[in-house]
């Protein structure tokens, strides 16, 4: 792979979390913290305030261990892939901007911290999911399984939109049940990539 360095002899590092693909930090390379970073498979950088290599996790423990180094189009940036043992920043964080590293699912991450928000508030006047929650499992898992038929129902016809409605439909109300039995789409996607392997 092609290295471009600056001036300095430095190259920017961004490091990224290999499952949850959140960015954890950004640091500084030289050739001998990249040769190192290979050999070692620890993800080690150029300190510009010390004037030495440093691996990251020397002192704390909480290294960063390779997975995938990827160039940018320039090759004057890499994309570093690690699993983090332990919080990243040096202030004790998951990242260096003061992040969860958590799994982000996109709009359904989202979908679930509103439900999450709607069951805690439980104002039943003015929110559809408190008041489904409010009475009880076995009614949002009748919702799940009504939602479930009208899926069926729609994908033998041919009304595309009436299919991705119930779709929809289905999904909300299966993220509903979800949270009602004390689980999330991370415990799915536990599950999935256990039976994967």
């Amino acid at each position: 792979m092609t290295v471009k360095y600056d001036s300095n002899g430095l190259i920017p590092a961004i490091i990224q979390d290999a499952t949850t693909k959140n960015v954890l930090m950004l640091g500084y390379m030289n050739e001998d913290a990249y040769q190192k970073t290979l050999k070692t498979k620890q993800v080690t950088f150029f300190s510009r305030s010390k004037q030495r290599l440093w691996t990251k996790g020397e002192e704390s423990g909480n290294f960063l261990n390779l997975v995938d180094i990827k160039n940018d189009c320039d090759n004057d940036s890499l994309l570093i892939q690690v699993n983090p043992v332990g919080p990243t920043c040096h202030k004790g964080t998951d990242n260096c901007w003061g992040e969860e590293n958590k799994p982000s699912y996109g709009f359904f991450s989202t979908l679930e911290d509103v439900i999450t928000e709607r069951i805690a508030n439980k104002d039943t006047n003015k929110s559809y999911v408190a008041s489904l929650f409010s009475k009880g499992i076995n009614k949002v898992a009748q919702k799940v399984g009504e939602e479930a038929v009208e899926t069926v129902i729609e994908a033998m016809d041919n009304n595309d939109e009436l299919f991705l409605y119930e779709s929809a439909d289905l999904l909300f109300h299966y993220l509903m049940l979800l949270q009602a039995k004390g689980f999330t789409l991370k415990d799915i996607e536990t599950e999935l990539k256990n039976r994967h392997k």
